[in-house]
């Protein structure tokens, strides 16, 4: 059932789409015209997609045709999306964007030729991850306290609320409110992200709080870095932008958020 906001001119309507086994579901924002570029929003770990749909409202308020949507297993109360927690990792969780990314190409009123990914937290380490494999596709990639650290904390064993022994790594484990599979640690445990997340050359905005307690800013830095050395060496023509939110925490407050939102705008420019 579609709905019409008649205030920002913004049509809004329920989606869904099929990765392997299980049935992802998200909500479109959609402002009016044709041949609309494309924004997917992904939200971050034990979340779900209502967490990031103020992003995907400011992108369609900038024109885009986005999307926001919970990953299959990835959230612990109130996702909508199939698939269980214990089957959930961040390579899962890259099919399931690679499906929302196809979805929104199909669409008569997009141009998959324009497709802008924005990601938070484990969102933001999944959306460079995909930009990187699909660097023909992807225009601009917006990183929000993107968990680069989430491989460095599989390698010593405590990922978050979760410990465990990384040389035996166990079938099932307790994240706090969330039961994760092996697959969780096991999919990411061996990972360079800065290797993976190389060959994406389209434009970049990376955004960090300094009081982010979860990621901690060398991990961010360190993927600032190698976004601008591979910059260098390959002559792209592209920018590569990082910006700090002072006392911003894991999760952005209002007033945070407004900050970032502004550094997003200013980059779509």
């Amino acid at each position: 059932m579609w709905k019409f906001n008649k205030k920002k001119s913004i049509t809004v309507a329920k989606f869904q789409c099929k990765r392997e086994h299980c049935t992802i579901r998200g909500t479109e924002y959609r402002p009016a015209g044709e041949h609309l570029p494309i924004a997917v929003v992904s939200h971050g770990f034990m979340a779900y997609q209502d967490t990031v749909r103020q992003y995907a409202k400011k992108l369609a308020e900038l024109g885009y045709v986005s999307y926001c949507f919970d990953f299959c297993g990835g959230s612990v109360i109130k996702g909508k999306s199939s698939g269980k927690t214990t089957e959930m990792s961040v390579l899962t969780e890259v099919k399931d964007l690679e499906a929302v990314i196809q979805y929104a190409k199909s669409k008569p009123y997009s141009d998959p030729g324009r497709i802008v990914l924005m990601g938070c937290s484990q969102g933001g380490l999944v959306s460079a991850l995909t930009a990187a494999k699909h660097s023909s596709l992807i225009s601009k990639l917006i990183l929000f306290y993107p968990a680069f650290c989430i491989p460095y904390d599989a390698r010593r064993g405590k990922m978050l609320m979760a410990e465990f022994d990384p040389n035996h790594i166990p079938d099932r484990l307790r994240c706090g409110p969330m039961k994760l599979g092996r697959c969780y640690v096991q999919d990411v445990i061996g990972m360079d992200p800065y290797l993976e997340t190389k060959g994406f050359h389209g434009d970049v905005l990376i955004v960090h709080g300094t009081r982010d307690r979860i990621v901690g800013l060398k991990y961010v830095k360190k993927a600032y870095a190698a976004y601008k050395k591979e910059t260098k060496e390959k002559q792209l023509d592209r920018k590569v932008a990082f910006r700090i939110v002072k006392n911003g925490k894991h999760g952005f407050s209002k007033k945070c958020d407004r900050i970032a939102v502004g550094y997003m705008e200013r980059f779509l420019k």
